[in-house]
């Protein structure tokens, strides 16, 4: 049956590129990516070479690693509509707004912290990458390495990743800050609990 009288299958066979392009602009392995889905490594590289037809189950893990919405792993047909759909994500205790929708480069994300009371432990991270943030509402509490920094709404920090950092409301509200990172940044911030 040719594909231009089966548009589905049409749009499963773009699958495959569109998940190679997704996992490499994110510099992933194979087994990092099944780690991260839990799918296997053999299903991922079926799936990227098109010898495996995607199922939904397979693709959901995939999307959400990949932090893009499901629409643009099946390439959907545009609905007309130009704007943004944001979908929040919440990881250990944050909200965080995807507001950019490609893959790889840098990605802006809106970021909201509990209030000071509600953060979870204060744990310092480091990983790859540089960050900015500019802080929206609210105050924050910035540590990095051995000093620590209030910010306010309208100030904002840049810092080398790699230096062990943590950021967390300073205050009984909730802070809310734009920042951009890289992809080892998105990986940190967005891996599933217990990644």
């Amino acid at each position: 049956m040719d594909n231009l009288d089966n548009p589905a299958e049409d749009v499963l066979a773009g699958v495959g590129p569109r998940l190679r392009a997704l996992r490499r602009a994110r510099s992933a392995t194979l087994a990092a990516l099944a780690k991260e889905t839990g799918l296997t490594a053999s299903t991922l590289s079926r799936l990227e070479n098109g010898k495996l037809r995607p199922t939904l189950e397979q693709l959901l893990p995939l999307a959400r690693a990949h932090g893009v919405p499901l629409d643009d792993l099946v390439a959907a047909p545009p609905t007309g509509d130009p704007r943004i759909h944001l979908r929040p994500v919440r990881r250990s205790g944050l909200v965080l707004v995807p507001l950019t929708k490609r893959a790889g480069g840098i990605q802006a994300y809106k970021v909201i912290y509990p209030p000071a009371d509600r953060s979870p432990t204060m744990k310092l991270q480091t990983h790859e990458g540089y960050e900015w943030f500019y802080v929206l509402d609210g105050h924050v509490r910035f540590v990095l390495g051995e000093r620590e920094f209030r910010l306010g709404a309208g100030e904002a920090a840049e810092f080398d990743t790699r230096i062990p950092h943590w950021i967390g409301s300073a205050e009984r509200r909730p802070a809310e800050v734009l920042t951009l990172f890289g992809a080892q940044g998105e990986r940190a911030h967005l891996a599933p609990a217990g990644h």
